[in-house]
């Protein structure tokens, strides 16, 4: 059997924060440093972020999405086999905060947690195909609820502190989730994982481990996006060229190539070196920033919905995250 993507859907919280309300808060919050304005745009292409409310949880975001997903097959929770819920954001350390969305969403099949980073949903994909090819399951919900604006360092003390919370001001929250179902043909016919793990410190949120479990300093997004972009391309090309290379592919037999979506300057550097054609991805970073592990689906969902691609049609999922993780999938809806 192969493991199909059958549905997919997105969650935006209503709430937008624009990039020059960001700066202006910086600089409300921050008695000793005030950043250039327009800094934040002009260095990310992000103009817009969506906030989920103050009482919202990540389950919720993810909830939202997933009762969309199972509404599009006319499906209720009591037909899903399984529930994974792969984000790098959670309700609670303990329990799983699968079981969070199982509950809120009135499913009773077994669930777990995947959690890598913004590869989180990538990585939750890749279980469900093998579960599936397997015969462990058949019906799978893939379900993500990111909320990386509750990680956001506001008030910094210099220059510096404000460059390594740069990486938070790209973030947004979002929910998204896909069906993936038992099919006889189409469906996931490729993928790849990768990682470089001695770059594990250039991007951190240390708070809660067993490393700082309680200090609220280290509850706060801390990265070197520079760093972090220099890591990848040193890791090379490879992973995504031997897939096109096995598969004898090009990335023009795509409809949709997504790629996990940071900053603008750093999408055009990877679309330059990968050489994706610039009409083959779909570019949510603008007016929906960095949602982490929500950005791959997001990207599908953007796509279905405004008929760039369908049923048949060839997608590739391309993953980048802090670790540092690489992963490669392709599918036929």
């Amino acid at each position: 059997m192969r493991a199909r993507i059958t549905a997919v859907a997105a969650h935006l919280p209503e709430r937008t924060v624009t990039s020059a309300e960001v700066e202006a808060r910086v600089a409300a919050e921050s008695p000793a440093y005030r950043p250039h304005p327009t800094i934040v745009e002009r260095m990310t292409g992000i103009r817009v972020r969506h906030v989920m409310r103050d009482g919202e949880q990540a389950s919720d975001l993810a909830v939202a999405a997933a009762r969309r997903v199972l509404a599009e097959r006319a499906a209720g929770p009591a037909a899903l086999d399984l529930l994974i819920f792969g984000s790098a954001s959670q309700d609670l350390i303990e329990p799983a905060t699968a079981h969070i969305v199982a509950a809120k969403l009135g499913a009773t099949c077994p669930v777990f947690d995947v959690k890598n980073a913004c590869n989180s949903f990538l990585n939750g994909l890749q279980v469900a195909d093998a579960l599936i090819r397997t015969g462990q399951h058949e019906r799978v919900l893939v379900c993500t609820g990111e909320s990386p604006s509750r990680a956001i360092r506001w008030n910094v003390r210099d220059r510096a502190q404000f460059v390594d919370a740069f990486a938070g001001y790209t973030l947004s929250d979002c929910g998204a989730a896909m069906l993936v179902e038992a099919a006889p043909d189409g469906g996931i016919f490729y993928r790849d994982f990768a990682a470089v793990s001695s770059g594990w410190r250039i991007g951190t949120l240390p708070g809660g481990g067993s490393m700082h479990p309680r200090d609220p300093e280290f509850t706060y997004f801390s990265g070197d996006g520079r760093r972090l972009k220099d890591a990848f391309v040193a890791s090379g090309p490879e992973i995504f060229t031997t897939a096109l290379e096995k598969t004898g592919l090009t990335w023009d037999d795509f409809a949709v190539v997504a790629v996990h979506q940071v900053t603008l300057p750093y999408l055009e550097v990877l679309r330059s070196i990968l050489g994706i054609p610039a009409g083959r991805l779909v570019v949510t970073l603008p007016e929906h920033g960095n949602v982490a592990s929500a950005g791959l689906p997001l990207q599908i969902a953007a796509a279905r919905d405004a008929g760039r691609c369908g049923p048949g049609d060839r997608i590739a999922l391309i993953g980048l995250a802090g670790g540092v993780s690489l992963g490669v999938m392709f599918a036929e809806l």
